[in-house]
């Protein structure tokens, strides 16, 4: 039992400094969805309250899309891992609807992030007999625009 002290020391020290290793994810800057939507992320503050605008790039409205802007939260807690679950709405500029995201931030194996998100979209509908086609679902996947060096 005493020869195996050493091993398992060693063991302990490589998977901690495994753990040490991994990259925190950042909702901070300039983000790209699987559509080509355009979303912008400024500083996050001490409690986990962020701002920003989202550029769609697709609609189901004949408007002109504009720039909207959008409000959210990332999780703040003391066992947060480095991979943050956060919401924000997106409040239409262009539209009578709203949309809420829900996700997650993470680092895949190559290092990069991505947010992988769920949304629920709410258009305004003229009575309550329609209200069965006011909301769409969906998901997207959102990588850092990466700007032209």
């Amino acid at each position: 039992m005493v020869q195996a002290t050493p091993f398992l020391l060693v063991l302990f020290l490589a998977l901690g400094a495994h753990g040490l290793s991994v990259k925190k994810c950042n909702l901070t800057g300039r983000w790209v969805n699987d559509l080509g939507s355009n979303m912008t992320i400024t500083t996050v503050n001490a409690d986990g309250i962020f701002a920003g605008s989202y550029h769609t790039a697709v609609t189901a409205t004949s408007n002109e899309i504009k720039v909207s802007p959008l409000q959210g939260a990332v999780q703040k807690s003391p066992n947060q891992k480095g991979q943050p679950t956060f919401g924000f709405t997106v409040n239409w500029a262009f539209s009578d609807s709203i949309t809420v995201f829900t996700g997650q931030c993470f680092v895949d194996e190559d290092g990069k992030e991505v947010l992988k998100t769920m949304w629920l979209l709410r258009s305004r509908v003229e009575n309550i007999k329609s209200d069965w086609k006011a909301t769409r679902v969906g998901i997207n996947v959102f990588t850092r625009l990466q700007l032209p060096e």
